[in-house]
């Protein structure tokens, strides 16, 4: 099996500013490349980067370029590193776009680059789901995977169930 890990950015991607004074968080080297090198995992992978923005930021353009890549790629396993505000969104319009391909979607509520960060979890949930899943549209945050059309999130604690 071979994954493709795909980023797109939101907060699993942020890191510290490179330059002095500031104070807003970049978009640099995909947060699955530190995750992935931590785990030495056994199996192949490529790591592509689709766009850097925040997930309020996508816009229809850059969904229908993320299903282009995923469309015209050889392989069948996807995990999408997307931010959490609208991932279902995008879900959703991957479901629409894309048939016998499996492509699950991660981030995380604070930076990997932060100690106390859930994305090396939620990653290797999505990890741990593509090893036994098909093809489908799914979410894996908070320790569980649903088909995206069952995902809920609890706009209040942002948490997804």
């Amino acid at each position: 099996m071979k994954l493709v890990f795909i980023q797109t950015g939101g907060t699993i991607d942020k890191d510290y500013p490179q330059t002095t004074k500031g104070w807003a968080f970049e978009f640099g080297e995909p947060a699955t490349s530190r995750i992935l090198e931590k785990l030495n995992p056994s199996f192949e992978y490529e790591i592509v980067t689709s766009c850097q923005k925040d997930s309020l930021e996508i816009t229809e353009n850059d969904r229908l370029n993320l299903a282009d890549l995923i469309k015209n790629h050889r392989e069948n396993k996807f995990i999408i590193t997307h931010g959490t505000d609208t991932m279902l969104e995008t879900a959703a319009f991957l479901r629409e776009h894309i048939a016998n391909k499996l492509i699950i979607i991660t981030g995380s509520m604070l930076p990997e680059r932060f100690s106390n960060s859930e994305a090396p979890i939620n990653l290797g949930c999505a990890i741990a789901a593509a090893n036994v899943l098909e093809d489908g549209v799914f979410i894996a945050m908070h320790g569980i995977v649903k088909p995206n059309a069952e995902m809920k999130r609890n706009l209040k604690t942002g948490k997804y169930y």
